[in-house]
């Protein structure tokens, strides 16, 4: 990795550094820097068409306005992190940022300025790099550094909103007047121009309008979380494949596979992959991938492609990893199963958004009773919620830009809320019984299972993104024998 330049010492040269004439940039000749200015070609990008998803923007912005009339709306896109030293993290906008504008790029604000009975938008970027005072080529954030960033002008043209430099904003904000709310917790800097116009509650009420806002998701969206489940169905297929590989390896040979995928295909991985191996199946986020991939053991594979416009697929599918259950594995499976059946059919406009969840219980505490494992009736169990011992989760949440979406929003919107079409969340009842449950049979022990699809609310039921992917259990078995073959 290149290092960028920096300042000379004394002894690094027998004739003295000349220093420029701003003292920013130590080390660079007056001749290099003069020679730097000029013998660029122009290109600024005159053919550009708006980005698919503008309508939809412009119609989350009206709704943000409506919902605000007569106040200043400042919404940040975040700040470069330090991984280590002089190296950053993979830059990802604020979702708040990339729902209402479709930009991705660092330091992006989206400012709504109150105008008559709305608003104007005005999207602040960093524009092109100066050529003129070297920072393009000094700056280690210089375009010659990380590469070209559109120019105001043509992110005016793709983001169909007036931009402009945002190293002006700051300044502007100080000197605002009127009500103003900012999204908090992305840019300390923006946060620091309005502290002493906004306050916590009133910033709260933005961001939970803003999650919620995002329960429904509009054709755009739905387009792009089916895009996101189809490349994750490829990605598990290629997992499929490498089994054997894994075996001679580990779980992060199954990890590594499936994010291949991801990036050729999408933007990322929506999450940190969970490729959990026999016991560590056990394990709800298992993420460290370390372990060992055995023949007669179950894989779980929890792993979602994020498309480039950031819409992620959430998918889990527990596998025999020599292609065969075991007869206590399809046991437990299938009752993982029949609870995601029950689940799923409780998914339809106007069933309150916790019916899914309780069907799916259901049906984990009446086989968990039928086998032994807790004391009946059915009704006891649920009511002292006994079944969590093994089950632990909940069987699902919302999906979208963000793996568990919507999150901020309020508890009657959300998990004392009512299905509507076009919300789409996930139905993942799960079993897990711990190596170390003396509590269980012995042959339980160690084995984990969940199955979690994406299941999108549809005005007359519901339809399953991710049914490309076998769930039953004989199914599994030829899916698997038909990919690896």
């Amino acid at each position: 990795m290149a290092e960028e330049l920096t300042p000379a010492t004394p002894d690094e040269s027998e004739e003295p550094i000349k220093q420029r004439k701003n003292g920013l940039y130590p080390g660079v000749s007056d001749e290099l820097a003069e020679n730097m200015k000029s013998g660029w070609a122009d290109t600024e990008l005159r053919d550009l068409e708006p980005i698919p998803q503008a309508a939809e923007t412009a119609a989350r912005r009206a709704a943000l306005s409506a919902r605000f009339p007569g106040e200043r709306l400042v919404i940040p896109a975040g700040n470069l992190k330090t991984r280590s030293n002089d190296t950053e993290y993979a830059f990802r906008a604020s979702v708040e940022y990339a729902y209402l504008t479709g930009n991705q790029t660092e330091d992006g604000v989206l400012v709504l300025e109150p105008e008559g009975e709305g608003h104007e938008a005005t999207i602040y970027l960093l524009r092109r790099s100066d050529r003129e005072n070297g920072e393009f080529w000094l700056d280690g954030q210089g375009e010659l550094w990380v590469g070209r960033r559109h120019s105001l002008t043509e992110a005016g043209t793709l983001y169909g909103i007036p931009a402009s430099d945002v190293r002006e904003l700051a300044g502007a904000l100080r000197e605002a007047t009127g009500p103003v709310r900012v999204v908090r917790g992305y840019d300390a800097g923006i946060e620091a121009a309005l502290t002493d116009k906004v306050t916590a509650e009133r910033d709260e009420e933005l961001r939970v309008f803003l999650s919620e806002a995002r329960l429904v998701k509009d054709e755009f969206e739905i387009g792009e979380l089916q895009k996101a489940v189809d490349s994750t169905v490829r990605g598990f297929e290629d997992v499929v494949k490498v089994l054997d590989k894994a075996e001679a390896t580990s779980e992060r040979y199954i990890e590594g596979t499936f994010f291949l995928r991801a990036r050729v295909e999408g933007n990322d991985v929506g999450y940190g992959t969970i490729a959990a191996a026999g016991p560590h199946a056990c394990t709800l986020h298992w993420v460290r991938n370390d372990g060992a991939v055995r023949s007669g053991e179950l894989l779980l594979l929890d792993a979602g492609v994020e498309t480039h416009t950031y819409y992620t697929a959430d998918v889990t599918r527990t596998l025999p990893i020599n292609g065969r259950f075991s007869e206590t594995q399809r046991k437990i499976y299938d009752a993982v199963y029949e609870a995601q059946e029950a689940g799923i059919a409780a998914v339809k406009p106007g069933a309150k958004y916790r019916d899914f969840h309780d069907a799916a219980q259901r049906v984990l505490a009446e086989r968990l009773v039928e086998w032994g494992l807790v004391e009946g009736p059915v009704e006891r169990v649920l009511e002292l919620g006994l079944q969590r011992r093994w089950t632990l989760h909940g069987t699902g949440h919302m999906l979208g830009m963000d793996v568990h979406d919507c999150a901020a929003a309020r508890v009657e919107a959300y998990v004392d809320g009512v299905l509507e079409p076009g919300m789409c969340l996930t139905v993942e009842p799960g079993l897990y019984f711990q190596a170390d449950d003396l509590t269980v049979p012995e042959e339980y022990r160690g084995i984990g299972v969940r199955i979690e699809d994406d299941i999108l609310v549809t005005e007359d039921g519901n339809r399953n993104l991710s049914a490309a992917l076998p769930r039953r259990s004989d199914e599994v078995e030829a899916w698997m024998a038909s990919v690896s073959s």
